[in-house]
């Protein structure tokens, strides 16, 4: 059923709703997936989006899902149970390291040198050799972080090591009691938001400087983990970000490090275009001479336009039908902000957005809703009912 029908043909009691176009984002991973070389890893970051059938759609096309807590890996094993997991992020606890091991992780993210040690203790659990990348806190020489909004790596945070701590855990691997783990790489993902090219400039700083690290170690790193990050542009859906010239620069890259493999963890750039979040007009007013539509639902079910600042680019449905007596509420000055039922001024969906016409029971779909919406909502901020889900393709 094509989208606009699906949400035409619900009632108003039945919004706000999410609807994800699995066909789409199937078409979308396989592209990506077409556009890198042989030698890049593409693994999914299920935190973008854990719904069960997002992740069981792109099973075709990525070889593994990066995972963040003891939650989400059980969530994504049951999910994918056969596809291989690396787990990641800060503040690993006992109890889900000794999880992870026993459900057969065996890519690691190690974050500290405390971790390294905690992780070594409990490797017994594990039946196997538990795989280790020490991920990285890189400075960047070309300023290609300065203009970021979400940086990781770069500058001080609280993720990964800083790059003389990456030695010490290096030699530390090599002392007795840490025969279990294997050193095979370094993880750096160190900001979001960048587009191709300087992804690619970004990509190869990290990879010359874990290849110099290990050459004065005298080791071989068997794969380096760039991160994910790539930009998606809100204001401009169409602006997608350039996947054929990413992977002809990883190929370049790769050509100058035989026997090398890089990985790659897109998110929001995989999933965010498969996604809409629809809903209904509630009312319409003025104040102080502009315009608000008051929509059901709001920003505790999708958050990312509050949290990243932006809007959310939204179409219109128009509903004929008007049940009441008096005048339908509509927007008188061409420009609306959509707000939400929240009682803060900071529940807006986007703001100051040209229309031609919108109406109180009227429909709004919200595009790009496929990545880091409801997941990451605060859900039960005034128990409002959560939204219906809908699975396309």
């Amino acid at each position: 059923m094509p989208l606009h029908d699906l949400i035409s043909g619900l009632t108003p009691d039945q919004f706000p709703v999410y609807v994800y176009d699995l066909a789409a984002l199937r078409e979308h991973a396989a592209a990506v997936r077409a556009a890198l070389p042989e030698r890049v890893e593409l693994y999914y970051a299920a935190k973008a989006n854990p719904e069960p059938a997002i992740l069981a759609a792109l099973g075709s096309a990525v070889d593994g899902y990066e995972v963040s807590s003891g939650g989400e890996l059980a969530h994504v094993r049951a999910a994918v149970p056969d596809h291989p997991l690396a787990f990641g992020g800060p503040g690993k606890t006992p109890a889900e390291i000794e999880s992870a091991l026993r459900l057969g992780v065996r890519r690691w993210h190690v974050e500290s040198e405390h971790e390294l040690r905690l992780l070594a203790a409990l490797a017994s659990a594990a039946d196997g050799p538990v795989d280790v990348l020490l991920r990285a806190n890189l400075p960047v020489a070309d300023g290609s972080l300065d203009s970021v909004k979400l940086a990781m790596g770069g500058r001080p945070t609280s993720f990964g090591l800083d790059p003389a701590l990456v030695s010490r855990c290096v030699r530390l691997l090599a002392e007795p009691g840490f025969e279990r783990l294997r050193l095979v790489g370094v993880h750096a993902h160190l900001a979001s938001g960048l587009a191709a090219e300087a992804q690619l400039a970004v990509a190869e700083q990290v990879v010359e400087w874990s290849l110099a690290m290990a050459e004065r170690h005298g080791i071989t790193l068997e794969e380096v983990n760039v991160g994910g990050g790539m930009a998606v542009d809100y204001a401009d859906p169409a602006a997608r970000f350039d996947w054929t010239a990413f992977g002809t620069g990883l190929a370049k890259l790769l050509d100058r490090h035989p026997g090398l493999t890089l990985r790659i963890e897109p998110g929001r750039a995989l999933t965010s275009y498969c996604g809409y979040y629809a809903t209904e007009v509630l009312d319409v007013k003025q104040s102080h001479g502009e315009d608000f539509a008051i929509v059901r639902g709001g920003t505790h079910h999708l958050r990312t336009p509050a949290t990243r600042g932006h809007d959310q680019p939204f179409t219109v449905l128009p509903v004929a039908d008007w049940p009441h007596p008096w005048e339908r509420p509509a927007v008188t000055t061409g420009r609306v902000t959509v707000a939400g039922q929240l009682c803060t001024p900071k529940d807006v969906l986007a703001a100051g957005i040209p229309v031609a016409e919108l109406r109180a029971g009227d429909r709004v779909v919200f595009a790009m809703a496929g990545a880091y919406a409801w997941n990451i909502s605060h859900h039960e901020f005034l128990m409002h009912p959560r939204p219906g889900f809908h699975f396309l393709g």
